[in-house]
């Protein structure tokens, strides 16, 4: 593979730690050793998050023809809109963001506090419509782009969670790269990888990244989206697009692809009492926070999928933390009493 060949422009602050999570392991049945891979902290930039180590890749593509503002397009709670408004912020670019009504979700703080609040308050131009939930190329996006031109600006379209972007993948093969490096210095590999998905490139990109090593199918997605046969669709298409673009040298085979559709209920951004349950043990086990939206659902997949023997005795597990922690602050009713 060649990742070199790609300009990086760095947001990040290097390598994200791998923590060992033993409490949670106990809690868990102490049958498999829980790690925790912290792109939650990989960044100074507006409490950071996975979508970051997309954009470094991004960015270098939005500088190159002198656009002057970044486009984007998430829900209300965007962990990855409040990115391209901090990415903006950054490099000194405007940002006009379209937040649609993608989670059937009514708490009174919704739409003014958590990712949203902070996109805002970085100066980005964030518009709330009612759109219903969609992972895929938006009309209102599209829109977006033609209303920054027709005022004079120039626009750099980035998709939802940079997904279907061109280089929205590589980001995610080079975190492979960087787990290799880091199993070396623990002298012990992963034998799982969890990871959420949604608009398909993270999961994507680490597909690739550790399929150079074939072990792509120990990445096992856990979809939060609800509409799975469409994000499975999107995550293959940047599979094959990705895997073409970093010189992976074969096909990923559709077995590679592991995407576990059990733990999105009962929609995209509203927890079952089930992630609910899970958000309260990695916070009480380990202080570490989840949201409802990603994290909750995929730490609740990885617990009940431990609990119903998936894993071999013994596993060692990277859970992939993406962020999102923000969020939760939309959701102050339902955590009031923690």
């Amino acid at each position: 593979m060649n990742l070199q060949k790609f300009e990086r422009y760095p947001l990040t602050f290097g390598p994200t730690p791998i923590e060992h999570l033993p409490r949670l392991s106990k809690a868990m049945g102490g049958n498999v050793e829980i790690y925790a891979k912290r792109e939650d902290c990989n960044s100074g930039l507006a409490m950071g998050g996975n979508k970051l180590r997309k954009l470094e890749y991004i960015v270098p593509d939005a500088i190159a023809p002198h656009a002057d503002t970044l486009v984007s397009i998430g829900g209300v709670q965007s962990n990855h809109t409040r990115m391209v408004a901090a990415v903006a912020a950054k490099i000194g670019m405007k940002c006009r963001l379209v937040q649609e009504s993608w989670v059937p979700h009514e708490d009174a703080v919704y739409d003014r506090v958590g990712n949203i609040l902070m996109t805002r308050l970085m100066g980005a131009d964030s518009r709330v419509i009612e759109d219903g939930f969609d992972i895929g190329i938006r009309t209102s996006y599209e829109e977006a782009l033609e209303d920054v031109r027709r005022e004079g600006g120039k626009p750099y379209g980035i998709p939802a969670g940079a997904s279907v972007h061109k280089y929205g993948g590589i980001g995610y093969v080079a975190f492979a790269e960087e787990v290799r490096q880091q199993e070396a210095e623990l002298g012990f590999k992963f034998d799982y990888i969890i990871v959420c998905v949604v608009t398909g490139s993270t999961q994507a990109g680490m597909i690739v990244g550790f399929a150079a090593d074939n072990r792509a199918d120990r990445v096992i997605g856990i979809d939060a989206s609800g509409t799975v046969e469409q994000t499975r669709a999107q995550v293959r298409d940047i599979v094959d697009k990705t895997a073409e673009l970093v010189e992976l040298g074969r096909k990923v085979r559709d077995d590679e692809i592991i995407i576990n559709a059990d733990y999105a209920y009962p929609a995209y951004g509203i927890p079952s009492e089930e992630t609910n349950a899970a958000i309260r043990l990695a916070a009480r086990s380990e202080a570490m926070i989840t949201d409802p939206v990603y994290e909750g659902k995929s730490m609740q997949g990885m617990i009940d999928l431990n609990k119903k023997g998936f894993f071999p005795e013994g596993s060692k597990i990277l859970y992939a933390h993406l962020g999102g922690a923000p969020a939760l602050n939309g959701y102050s009713y339902t955590y009031r009493n923690g």
